[in-house]
């Protein structure tokens, strides 16, 4: 299997700042959150993937018990299942792929690290319909992402928190047509093969979908 690798330059949400030219408002930008996006394009990958979270949410029993207590529409192995890499080669190769993207990313991030960033955890999401998942940070980690496998027409997107959002105090709200870097939220639409990697701190969201579809993908950390 033929993977593919490359990887669309990361962009900022909060743009690099410049000198100001003459005539330019002096103003500057500080502080990115940075958002990585990549399409590994592979359609026999994404078919391997899906089927394979096909099987686990029929065979994980503890996974689906954990999704119904929980509230979650659909299926999840995140707190059933620890060793995905090691039970389905297909995993392990997509482990070795993420891995490559993590330190590309890493870089673009200017972290001064002793090693690469290392995979601490992996796991499957079969939300079904208008399943949503609400805002969360992933503790104990560097980089977080997620890799979009089939997206069914209607499928919820995943929306971003401005981090310095609950600091704002009397702030007045944004403009409904402002730069998507001068937003308190921004919205990616999902699509097949989409990569995303942010800091793990980055708060984040899956809104509520309008469609009748299973939409699959894989979560993952770094550490």
């Amino acid at each position: 299997m033929t993977l593919e690798r490359g990887h669309r330059p990361v962009h900022a949400l909060a743009p690099l700042g410049t000198a100001p030219q003459r005539g330019d408002m002096p103003v500057r930008s500080l502080f990115e959150t940075r958002l990585y996006e990549a399409d590994l394009g592979e359609d026999g990958l994404l078919g391997a993937l899906a089927h394979s979270i096909r099987v686990l949410a029929g065979d994980d029993e503890a996974g689906r018990r954990w999704s119904k207590e929980h509230g979650y529409a659909g299926y999840t192995s995140y707190a059933s299942l620890n060793d995905l890499p090691k039970r389905d080669p297909v995993f392990a190769e997509l482990a070795k792929i993420l891995t490559g993207h993590a330190a590309s990313f890493a870089k673009e991030c200017a972290f001064d690290l002793q090693r690469k960033p290392r995979l601490d955890s992996l796991w499957v999401n079969l939300l079904s319909g208008a399943g949503h998942h609400s805002g969360h940070i992933h503790p104990h980690s560097i980089v977080s992402g997620t890799l979009y496998i089939e997206v069914p027409n209607g499928a919820g997107a995943i929306r971003f928190e401005d981090p310095r959002l609950p600091l704002m105090m009397a702030a007045p709200p944004r403009q409904k047509d402002a730069p998507e870097e001068l937003r308190s939220f921004v919205t990616v639409e999902p699509h097949p093969g989409l990569l995303l990697l942010w800091e793990s701190w980055l708060r984040h969201e899956v809104l509520p979908g309008s469609g009748r579809g299973d939409r699959l993908s894989i979560s993952f950390n770094f550490a």
